[in-house]
């Protein structure tokens, strides 16, 4: 296992929200008195939902009838853990699910259990995609800023006559000096080289 996988605790599920996305219905009323005894508390809400019930802790919603514009988001971008409840295994209405971004299901028809392992495992799948998420939007950032390294790393080796191999151990130490990163680093020093030749530039004109 990766050194930097996240690490889980048991949540306490007590004073967490949820809302039923669901029809009135006897699978809503069930999966509503299992989380009334996690400690949860629930809300049935159909057909649709607002922008301020993101503030949930925790989304279960109706897979076999659920439609596109349901979610206040844009499939797939849910800021909460989803959990979908599926009767059906129609290839169909489970990709729909999974497009929504489940992190975990619940089987139809819903009985007295259940509804604990299937928030265990959505909250672990929900936090690991974002770690997932978060990891993989700072490395593209990171890529995309490389070209602004590779100019700073120019710009040293121009105004101080060093080789490449200096010069990128010179950004480091203008980095850890200002502690910033080297990408940091790098834009400051291109924003003051830049700032300087405007102002050459207006005194030449002036």
């Amino acid at each position: 296992m990766p050194g930097n996988a996240p690490h889980f605790r048991t949540p306490n599920f007590r004073s967490w929200t949820a809302i039923v996305l669901h029809r009135p219905h006897a699978d809503a009323d069930a999966l509503l008195r299992q989380l009334e005894r996690l400690g949860i508390s629930g809300r049935q809400v159909w057909p649709e939902l607002t922008p301020e019930d993101a503030a949930a802790s925790v989304i279960f919603f109706d897979a076999d009838m659920g439609y596109d514009g349901q979610f206040p988001w844009e499939p797939g971008a849910a800021p909460i853990p989803l959990i979908a409840l599926l009767g059906s295994e129609t290839p169909g209405r489970v990709e729909w699910a999974m497009r929504q971004g489940a992190s975990a299901h619940l089987r139809k028809p819903l009985g007295s259990g259940g509804a604990f392992s299937a928030l265990m495992i959505a909250v672990r799948t929900f936090a690991a995609q974002r770690a997932l998420e978060g990891e993989v939007a700072e490395l593209r950032s990171r890529l995309a800023r490389r070209s602004a390294v590779a100019r700073a790393l120019v710009l040293l080796m121009t105004s101080e006559k060093i080789d490449e191999a200096t010069a990128l151990q010179r950004l480091r130490e203008i980095a850890m000096s200002a502690r910033q990163s080297v990408e940091d680093a790098a834009d400051a020093l291109i924003a003051s080289k830049t700032d300087r030749n405007d102002k050459d530039d207006s005194r030449s004109r002036a």
